[in-house]
Formats: C-alpha cells, structure tokens, sequence
C-alpha cells in the first residue's frame, strides 16, 4: 500500500521575512515553509531578488487574509544609480543609455523630489509581472516586443532624500500599492536631466508592520534547532493585518450560526462596517459586516482558529 504523503502541520500567523538579495519571493518562501513544516503558505507582495527586506509569508487561516496586505501602503530604502540606464530599470538589466553628470545641486533634489508628492499615474514597466493577454509582461520583454500599458493610479505621502554623491543617489519613500519604484526612479532622473535605474531596494515596512518585526533565514533557522514552538512565536497573529478594524465579541450561541454561514441579530452599538469577529473565549474566528439593516452577516471564517470552526 502506497504511503500518503505527508501534507505538513496546521499553523496559522504571519511570518515578516527579511527577505535576503538573490532569492526571489517563491524560493523564500518555500525555505520557509520548509523550515516550519507548515501544511499551507503564501506571500504578499513580490519582491524581485535583487530587492530585500519585508516579505510577509502567511501560513494557514492567514493565507485568507493576505489579499488585505496586497492593499497596504510600503516604505522603502532606494539607491538610485544615475546616469545610467538599463532595460530592466534595475542593475540585473543591460546598460542602454550613458549621459554626463549634469549641474544637479541639492535644491533641485528637494524640488524635484517634491513634485512626485501626492496622486500620480505611473506607467508599469515591461519588466513586471502584470499580464497581457495571459502572458507576463516580463516574458515579453524578453523576448524583445513592447506593448502598450495602462496608467495605474499611485500615492506616494513621503519621499525624503538622504544622501547624494554622483552617481548615487539614496531616498526613501512611503506609497501606494501598486507603485514601481524602478519605474519612479526613472521619473526622477529625467526630471533631473539624466537616467537612472534601481541599484539597490530595500523594503521597511508593509502596513501596519514596522521593520523591528522583520526574521532572518539565520534567525529562523537558529529558532528551529529548540523546535517549533520557537518558530511559532515569531509569527504576527492571524488577525493582525485587520487591527485597524472595528472589533465584535459574539456571544456563543451566535459563534455556530455565524461559522456556518448564516446571519445573525447585530447589537445596536456595532459600526454598520466590516468587523473582526471573536469567540466568547477572545479567539479570532472570521470577518463579518454589520449591513444598515441591523445584521451581522459573515463574509469570511478562518476554519482552525476558534473551537466554533
């Protein structure tokens, strides 16, 4: 008789990754699912392995919550290498174009820098992963074919420049989903006079996480060696990506009907909004909405994390 295969453990949270360079985001998060054995995984929000840092790795019942990290505002650390382009936008790409340095002083960084503040439209870079007709974008830059894209929405709230030396050029910045910062730093080299391309990428934060929260592989792999409830520690809860949400304690003979998929009565002091839903005991069990009408209807129940489910 064949033996079944061995699916791995039920662990839920989310694992903040400092995503080391030369790994893209799918082989880090393999290593990591390895390392906990986890049954169930995912990622948020790709980082290319030329970039490192904050790469949020969810396991289990989070992996249900990651569309609502694809949605979150990120912070980054960029140098820039002016003077210089590549197909790619990054320094994995062949150089293109050369241009001389010109007279660039630290008002016109400040200046220019400025202008990127607030709502823009940004216009994605073939060397992405957005489709075309079924095929990344990627695939047909590679082979030498261009297409027309769509300009995307974007928000950047903070753009700080923090040192200068031609041809190194290092800002951080805070935006929107959906916001190429290869596609940014060409922007600002032709306001600047000049190309430019991604040297180097880090990212500090995914909403609402801060970067003291980010794990090496180093660190997890010295966590493993005293087993897995050291692993588990280091995971964010479940419910964390929501915390800026309205919280509902529901009482236990509402907890089955709600798992089940039924609605139920909402108490008058609930926010007619999306609410997180917790058990009697205080235990995340599930995303709700209290509609207008005065029910509370569930929208989405994380199975494993309550005793209800």
């Amino acid at each position: 008789m064949a033996r079944r295969r061995d699916r791995g453990r039920a662990v839920h949270g989310i694992l903040l990754l400092d995503k080391p360079t030369g790994l893209s985001s799918n082989q880090a998060l393999q290593r990591a699912k390895r390392l906990y054995g986890a049954a169930k995984a995912g990622h948020t929000g790709s980082l290319d392995p030329l970039a490192t840092g904050m790469l949020p790795v969810c396991f289990g019942a989070a992996t249900r919550v990651s569309s609502y990290l694809l949605d979150a505002g990120k912070r980054y650390a960029v140098v820039a290498r002016l003077g210089q382009a590549t197909d790619t936008a990054d320094a994995e790409g062949v150089v293109i174009k050369e241009t001389a340095q010109p007279e660039i002083g630290e008002a016109d960084f400040e200046r220019v820098l400025g202008q990127f503040l607030g709502d823009s439209e940004q216009i994605p870079p073939m060397h992405s992963a957005l489709k075309h007709q079924g095929r990344r974008l990627y695939e047909l830059a590679r082979e030498g074919v261009e297409v027309e894209r769509a300009p995307r929405a974007v928000r950047i709230s903070e753009i700080q420049m923090q040192s200068y030396t031609w041809p190194k050029l290092e800002f951080t910045v805070s935006c929107s989903k959906g916001t190429y910062v290869r596609t940014l730093v060409e922007d600002i080299a032709r306001e600047l006079g000049t190309v430019g391309h991604v040297a180097g990428l880090r990212r500090t934060t995914v909403e609402p996480f801060p970067e003291v929260d980010m794990v090496t592989f180093e660190a997890l792999e010295e966590t493993a060696e005293g087993g897995q409830a050291g692993l588990d520690a280091l995971l964010q809860p479940v419910d964390s990506p929501l915390a800026a949400w309205p919280r509902v304690l529901v009482q236990s003979e509402l907890c089955d009907r709600l798992t089940h998929g039924q609605s139920v009565g909402a108490l008058p002091e609930w926010p007619r909004s999306l609410v997180r839903l917790y058990d009697p005991e205080e235990a995340f069990f599930g995303i709700g909405e209290v509609e207008a009408e005065g029910r509370l209807v569930p929208r989405r129940i994380f199975p494993g994390l309550s005793s209800w489910c």
